[in-house]
């Protein structure tokens, strides 16, 4: 079939995406996992319970949820400049897709720590552990095939959200599918991305289950 890009152009584009979704993952993680311990701990009837600190957390996390990827990222374009001095291009989609994923990988997070029996943390402070000893020793250990779902489940969102990107210039396979696709009438571009997003999802998806029952059963 006749397309215009050529296959270094789409192995660029391959590489676009990877860089953002892991580095967007990575640092999405890092604020990410600790924002839904702490929804958790301070909750009312937590571990560490602050009606302040959750009722400022807990609304500002469901705000930056509400707006659809693609508004935040046009909305925070003033901060992306400031971070990376540009608003186009690869390391300035990764600011948004960080703002993006970290309130919701510390929902998913809140949600995998919540399923833990409330019958381990009273047992954990019965034994007189610190709450960093109830978090690191009881509480991560026993979410941990849970988190890996979230993470899987994160990841995924991120694959979607690195495509959006490519609508204002964000590169990776979105931007090669909207410049060459779309814009230009490639449909090989297109059926060419689109298998290259759904064998992306499916593998990690697989991959995601596989280490979650490995975790569970261990």
């Amino acid at each position: 079939m006749n397309t215009i890009i050529t296959a270094d152009q789409l192995f660029q584009a391959l590489r676009e995406t990877v860089v953002m979704v892991g580095v967007s993952l990575f640092f999405g993680a890092l604020l990410g996992i600790p924002i839904g311990i702490v929804l958790v701990i301070t909750r009312p009837g937590g571990i560490l319970q602050n009606r302040f600190v959750y009722a400022v957390l807990n609304p500002l996390i469901n705000i930056i949820r509400s707006l659809p990827f693609i508004i935040l990222l046009v909305a925070i374009i003033p901060f992306t400049r400031v971070l990376v001095h540009t608003s186009i291009g690869t390391s300035a989609a990764i600011v948004p897709l960080v703002v993006y994923v970290a309130p919701y990988i510390g929902r998913l997070v809140e949600n995998s720590l919540l399923e833990v029996s409330p019958g381990i943390m009273e047992a954990a402070e019965a034994m007189g552990a610190t709450t960093f000893q109830v978090i690191w020793h009881f509480l991560l250990p026993e979410a941990f095939g849970s988190l890996i779902l979230t993470m899987t489940t994160a990841t995924i969102g991120l694959i979607g959200a690195t495509a959006m990107a490519g609508t204002v210039g964000g590169g990776g396979i979105g931007d090669l599918a909207i410049s060459y696709g779309y814009q230009r009438f490639d449909t090989f571009v297109i059926l060419v991305t689109v298998a290259i997003l759904i064998v992306f999802v499916q593998g990690i998806q697989s991959a995601g289950n596989r280490f979650a029952r490995k975790a569970r059963r261990d």
